[in-house]
């Protein structure tokens, strides 16, 4: 677990600060506007993490907040439901659509990495292409999870029934890939970042999602209707604070701040990877800088699921996302 804080001042300086923030162009920030974030916790979102708070993004927005990350989807969905967590941002969001079909009071507020970064990794020499899967293992998270859904979207791609392959649940996709280069499992999806690694390790690439598979969204922020009742504004201002971090690394001008932030969240020795991964988020503009997510976008993965035996119906748009939240948040980026 990675625990993010940004306290809120002490209250006798409380108007000290409140001048020093006008003058500086941040708002002052009260008790009343602290979050609890949970995110995933994979190497991208620790460091866009790590370039928020560099870059004094929550100040900006006049947010305090408490960022946890965890690998487990099923303790993110948990701290979401049961109140813990006020919103999920850097997530994978397939799974809400079966909570919401078995009643839970959830929506999907917006977009955060569109495409896939996945890459299906293998390093058994027999494995040519994603059809010689069949019949092998695939490492994946729990069924309903975003490294399970990702991974069967592929193999429906390339004409193999996921349904002929066996899925082990190793956990994140960083543990994925250590599985695939120790040869525990055949094949299974990590994030692109990995990719200089894998040369390294005799892991080789089978299939690259954000080109084989456009339609499928990586991550989104999400939340209970309750929380939107009590804190909407809070919301607001936490996903144009995410907003400008997206808008800030999607821009050549990142590079060097984004480089820093990875070795800030991830350790010192970690430049060459910050730089493929930077350099992955240039080529495809990854991070939702618009914030609001399609309905178009929504649907593929309502029909992915059904598909896969995960929901059993495309439910409506409006009764699964809440996108007027995000499009206030764009207005505070004008």
């Amino acid at each position: 677990m990675h625990d993010v804080k940004h306290p809120t001042r002490p209250q006798f300086l409380a108007g000290l600060a409140a001048g020093a923030a006008v003058a500086a162009g941040v708002t002052p920030v009260r008790a009343a506007d602290a979050v609890n974030i949970i995110n995933t916790g994979s190497n991208d979102s620790l460091a866009l993490q790590a370039l928020i708070k560099n870059k004094h993004y929550f100040d900006s927005v006049g947010i305090s907040d408490t960022t946890q990350n965890v690998s487990d989807g099923v303790k993110l969905m948990a701290a979401i439901i049961t109140g813990q967590s006020d919103i999920a941002i850097l997530t994978g969001f397939s799974q809400i659509f079966p909570a919401i079909e078995n009643g839970a009071q959830i929506k999907l507020l917006g977009g955060a990495v569109l495409p896939s970064n996945f890459v299906m990794y293998t390093a058994n020499p027999a494995i040519k292409t994603v059809k010689d899967l069949e019949g092998k293992t695939i490492g994946t998270g729990a069924v309903g999870a975003l490294v399970y859904v990702a991974a069967a979207a592929l193999l429906r791609r390339f004409g193999v029934d996921p349904a002929k392959v066996t899925f082990v649940n190793i956990g994140s996709s960083s543990d994925v890939f250590r599985a695939v280069a120790a040869k525990k499992i055949d094949a299974g999806p990590a994030q692109h970042e990995f990719t200089r690694m894998a040369a390294q390790l005799g892991v080789r690439a089978l299939a690259t999602f954000a080109t084989d598979l456009p339609q499928f969204t990586q991550q989104g922020a999400f939340t209970t209707d309750r929380i939107i009742a009590q804190k909407r504004d809070v919301l607001v201002r936490t996903l144009a604070a995410y907003g400008k971090a997206y808008r800030y690394v999607d821009s050549p001008a990142s590079k060097a701040d984004y480089v820093q932030a990875f070795a800030d969240a991830v350790g010192p020795d970690s430049a060459e990877q910050a730089e493929d991964l930077w350099t992955w988020f240039q080529q495809y503009k990854a991070y939702d800088a618009a914030l609001v997510l399609t309905p178009e976008r929504v649907a593929y993965m309502q029909q992915l699921n059904v598909a896969l035996g995960v929901q059993k119906a495309v439910l409506p748009f409006e009764q699964v996302a809440d996108m007027s939240i995000a499009r206030d948040a764009l207005k505070l980026l004008r």
